[in-house]
């Protein structure tokens, strides 16, 4: 290949994904490791971009309190610390509910002395609720 005069010696790997089937092409300049651990690397790597998406989609940082590199660092790593436990609390009650939504729960109730499990396990709400009211009826 040739780039602004100058050649380029690159690879060309294909990897096929067992679990979809699909097929991908990689291109890459290097040559010492092995085609396996090349697409390896681009298979993890995807995985990040799409966490990233991900956090960066339901974050939604508008403005920081501080701005200084370390009081926007700190104020990134406790979004993301909120958003994985929130994300854990949305896995481990298998309800169907988004991150974004269990959030929103969470701002309702954030005085309030209940906890998350809590409000998020339907059974308890009825039983306690004779009125149907809950706070996940409220978000979704």
């Amino acid at each position: 290949m040739t780039r602004r005069g100058k050649t380029l010696r690159l690879r060309r790997i294909g990897y096929r994904d067992a679990e979809t089937g699909n097929r991908y092409q990689f291109l890459t300049n290097y040559f010492r490791l092995s085609a396996k651990t090349i697409a390896d690397i681009y298979k993890d790597r995807w995985q990040i971009e799409l966490f990233f998406r991900e956090i960066k989609q339901n974050l939604r940082i508008k403005s920081f309190v501080g701005n200084t590199e370390n009081a926007v660092l700190i104020q990134i790593n406790t979004y993301l610390t909120v958003y994985l436990i929130l994300a854990y609390q949305k896995f481990m009650s298998k309800i169907g509910l988004s991150v974004q939504q269990i959030f929103q729960i969470a701002l309702l109730n954030l005085l309030g002395t209940e906890t998350l499990e809590d409000l998020l396990t339907p059974k308890r709400r009825m039983l306690e609720n004779p009125y149907n009211l809950s706070l996940v009826s409220l978000v979704a």
